[in-house]
């Protein structure tokens, strides 16, 4: 006769053995975590290089902020009264040369009237050589007593006057060669045409403006400092410029202005520009004076982050582990940047790649250089 199986028992055993394999896989889990290749500490957020804070001479700067301006700026303007302007030869932004024809007046006026007082010249020199001949016949007829001593002087005096009325012609005459010369209007100095008024055919009275020059090209940046710095700059100190949509350009300190806006507390300070480049006169820059050098800690930029508002460093810990440290930084030189607290020589920090970081992460640290992050 067969035995009855017990269901229940059956399964109560298959319960039993079940639970023991699962003991059994888990244990073995656990025991050994290169079965997984996971470390026992964890799984690494991020592989990276460690630097350290390392001493260096780091410049001392003051920087302000200014507007280039023309060095020295020449007005050109009309010399005569009521000519016509015939032809302008300068348009603005042309680099011009000193004595330079900018523009021509009509000189047809100029030229009658220079011819007429030419003319004036020649009688008057034909007068004094008839009146300078009846005197020296005079002189020749003084021992004979011919003539009288009265009219021996009025022959004299007569040769007198021509040679007065010579030299007055004369001088007319120069007047109206330098008339003719300002109906030429050249440039006083070399320079750049920064604007220009003058039209063709326009009738302009004496000295008003036709032209404007910018000095040999040269700009100087006119720079707001701040009163507490004004000490720290001497003249001649080399200035680095960044205008505004321009590239980096050199200057050196020409000088200080005497006085201090007692609204702003701001000082000018007159840069010179020998070789501007691209900048132009009217733009805003910022630049900084270097006024010294001093040691400091730095380290890499890209190991400093701004976390709310706050710069910070990861330190790497002997476990591994990093940790989330506020730094007070300073200077920048190239690609590296002072750290003035917060952080002592030596430490090791995460060279790059902070971002990816939160403060507690474990990292693997390589010699080499750092790996990208693994996105999360």
């Amino acid at each position: 006769m067969p035995r009855l199986v017990n269901p229940a028992a059956v399964a109560a055993a298959t319960l039993v053995a079940l639970l023991g394999t699962g003991a059994f896989v888990l244990h073995a889990t656990a025991a050994d975590p290169a079965t997984t290749g996971t470390p026992a500490g964890g799984q690494p957020a991020l592989t990276v290089q460690v630097v350290r804070p390392e001493p260096a001479d780091l410049p001392q700067s003051v920087t302000a902020g200014g507007s280039l301006h023309a060095w020295q700026e020449a007005s050109i303007g009309a010399e005569g009264a009521g000519w016509r302007l015939a032809e302008v030869r300068a348009e603005v932004g042309d680099r011009v040369r000193r004595g330079q024809v900018l523009a021509v007046f009509a000189s047809d006026l100029a030229e009658a009237d220079l011819a007429q007082t030419r003319a004036t010249v020649a009688e008057a020199e034909a007068a004094l050589a008839e009146a300078a001949a009846n005197a020296q016949r005079a002189r020749d007829l003084a021992p004979s007593g011919a003539l009288s001593a009265q009219q021996i002087t009025q022959f004299e005096t007569a040769e007198r006057t021509a040679r007065a009325r010579l030299e007055a012609q004369q001088a007319a005459a120069r007047v109206q060669q330098l008339r003719l010369a300002q109906t030429r209007v050249v440039a006083p100095d070399d320079g750049i045409v920064s604007s220009r008024t003058a039209t063709v055919g326009a009738v302009v009275p004496a000295g008003q403006e036709l032209f404007r020059l910018i000095r040999q090209g040269r700009l100087e940046w006119r720079a707001e400092v701040a009163e507490t710095d004004l000490g720290a700059i001497r003249p001649g100190m080399p200035v680095r410029i960044e205008p505004a949509g321009g590239g980096a350009v050199d200057g050196r300190v020409r000088a200080l202005a005497p006085t201090v806006d007692p609204a702003t507390r701001n000082g000018i300070v007159f840069v010179d520009l020998p070789s501007p480049g691209a900048a132009k006169a009217g733009m805003f820059a910022r630049g900084s004076f270097e006024t010294g050098r001093s040691r400091g800690l730095t380290l890499p930029q890209g190991a400093v982050q701004l976390r709310d508002g706050f710069a910070v460093v990861f330190r790497v810990g002997a476990d591994g582990r990093v940790a989330q440290t506020k730094v007070q930084t300073g200077r920048r030189v190239g690609d590296r940047i002072e750290i003035r607290g917060g952080l002592e020589a030596g430490t090791p920090v995460v060279a790059s790649g902070v971002a990816f970081l939160a403060d507690g992460d474990l990292v693997r640290v390589v010699d080499g250089a750092p790996a990208a992050p693994r996105a999360q």
